[in-house]
Order: C-alpha cells, then structure tokens, then sequence
C-alpha cells in the first residue's frame, strides 16, 4: 500500500507544487493520475519512489516512511517507468539492460540470469541488439522489461504512450493490464483519457498541487465538475453519450467503448420508437448529427492533442 498524508511538497526553494495532499491505494490497485501540465502528477510520483521527499506530511510505502527508506530498498519495492526511455537504457545490449537493475542490488547469479532468460523469450528480444538502435515503441518495452524482472508489487508509469503508435500502444498497456492483473499495483500518469478510461480502474484528478476528485474510473470521467476542475476532457465516447444523454433518454453514461455504440443505437432508436438493429450503422443517424451538430456549434473548439488518432 502506499498513502499520502497531508503531503506538501516542492523543488529547492521554490513554492510548494504539492499542497496538502492526501490518497491512499491499495495493493493490486489499477490508478491513473489525470490532469494538465503542472498539477503535480510527476511530482506525486517521484515522492512515491522516493526521488522526491516531502517537506511537510509523510508518504508511507507499506507503511513504512520513504524519510527512512534507502532508494535501493524503495527500488526494490516501486520500479518506476520514465515518459521517455532514453532517459532510463543506459547498457549496450538488450541483456546487460535486463541485468542491470540486479547488479545495482547487488543480486547477480543464477536466478537473474533465469528471470532476464524468462523476459527475454517473453517479449522476444534479441539480447544482443544495441537498444539505442531499436525502435521507439521496443525501446519502451525493454524500459518496462528492465524493471519488471525485478519484480516490483508497484509499478509507476509516466506517460507510457507518449511518442508510441497505435500497436506499440497496444503492446505496452496490454503488458501493463497483464502485470496488474497478475497482482501488481498500478499507478500512471497519463494524458489520454481513452487510454485512462480503457485500462484504470480508478482515476486522481489533479490541479494546481491539488487533489479535485479520485474516484472509479466511470464516476470521475463522466462527472462534468471534475473534468472542470481538473481541465480535462472525457474519452470522446463519453462526451458524445453526455451530449446525447441530454437530449435523448436511456443514452448510457459512458466511458470505455465496450458495449456502449450499441446501447446508444438502442436509446436512439427507443425515442423514435424504432427497433434497434445490430449494426451502429443502422444508427438513427440524422437524430444523433442534429444533436452533435447543435453542441459542437455552441461548444468551443477541442484542442488538436486531444483529436481523434492523437496517441
């Protein structure tokens, strides 16, 4: 378990980017951090893993103080994935990247040879290869590899889809769904809500050092004063069902898109007194345009980053 109590923090001198922050989450745990640049999402994580200590509170990692924790022992315990992964490889093969971390502990032999072996044939690396001159998206995954054959029980991401296309996406989140659903606790900071809506299974908003709103993932994302106060916008399957769901009764307060095209056709066509059939494109189409159309010119326009096909 890890908890924030009542913790303020910041950098050298400076202002305080944390104030009075307080959360707890649970082993086994799947939980996003949301919010804009300089909420304190990235400082949250550091005082996690103890790169960052905090000046007032304490932060608690199976109950016992990062204050008084040495960061090999915190190591051991929050392995912690940075936005870009040039910033972590530091060997010249693949292998002697997986070894890495078991030499810095001071764990060589057998056993870590075994666990890098096991990661290997996992992710089908080449253990020769040079990981500079891998791909962006195999470079993350060897990043993520390097500090899961340790075997941490929390797991810190930073942006993990940052620079990624869709597959290497894919590849990541579903190592990461795989960890979590093996017993690792999950924390990432992530600016993709589809990404957040399809994968955590609980969501901290975050603004101006502040914690606004940390709830299941389904309740915060569909909540139009959390996403206020925390200046985000909801996955884009939401915010058509929010839309909808004002003028249409029986449109289901969506998040993730499983299930939820069908059960928009299926409140469309009830309000026309239709039947709904299997396909969204028998959707009653010139109903849910009027609608869209009539918010979209009332609404402001939403920012580039946040377009369809932006991760």
């Amino acid at each position: 378990m890890i908890e924030f109590k009542n913790v303020s923090a910041g950098y050298d001198d400076g202002a305080p980017v944390l104030r009075d922050v307080s959360f707890s989450i649970a082993d086994g745990e799947f939980v996003a951090f949301v919010g804009t640049n300089g909420a304190g999402k990235s400082t949250t994580m550091r005082l996690a893993n103890g790169l960052l200590k905090p000046r007032a509170g304490e932060v608690l990692v199976d109950g016992a103080s990062t204050r008084d924790l040495k960061v090999s022992e915190l190591a051991r315990k929050v392995g912690f994935l940075f936005q870009n992964p040039d910033r972590q490889i530091c060997c010249n093969t693949v292998r002697e990247e997986l070894l890495f971390g078991f030499k810095a502990l001071g764990e060589e032999g057998p056993a870590a040879d075994a666990a890098v072996d096991a990661m290997i044939a996992r992710f089908g690396f080449d253990p020769d290869a040079e990981p500079f001159l891998l791909n962006r998206g195999t470079r993350q995954l060897l990043a993520l590899a390097s500090i899961i054959v340790l075997a941490p029980p929390v797991i810190i991401l930073d942006e993990p889809t940052t620079g990624l296309d869709f597959r290497e996406c894919v590849k990541v989140m579903d190592t990461v769904r795989e960890l979590n659903e093996g017993g690792t606790t999950v924390i990432m900071v992530c600016h993709d809500m589809e990404v957040v809506a399809d994968f955590a299974r609980r969501v901290i908003a975050m603004t101006d050092g502040r914690v606004v709103a940390d709830g299941p993932t389904f309740e915060v994302l569909r909540d139009p004063a959390a996403l206020k106060a925390a200046h985000i916008l909801p996955p884009q399957v939401t915010e058509v069902a929010l839309i909808l769901g004002r003028e249409v009764p029986g449109v289901p307060p969506a998040v993730a898109e499983a299930d939820t095209v069908s059960q928009m056709v299926e409140a469309l066509a009830a309000a026309r007194g239709e039947e709904a059939v299997g396909s969204e494109a028998d959707a009653p189409s010139d109903d849910v345009a009027a609608v869209l159309a009539a918010e979209e010119a009332a609404a402001p326009a939403r920012p580039a980053a946040c377009a369809e096909g932006s991760r």
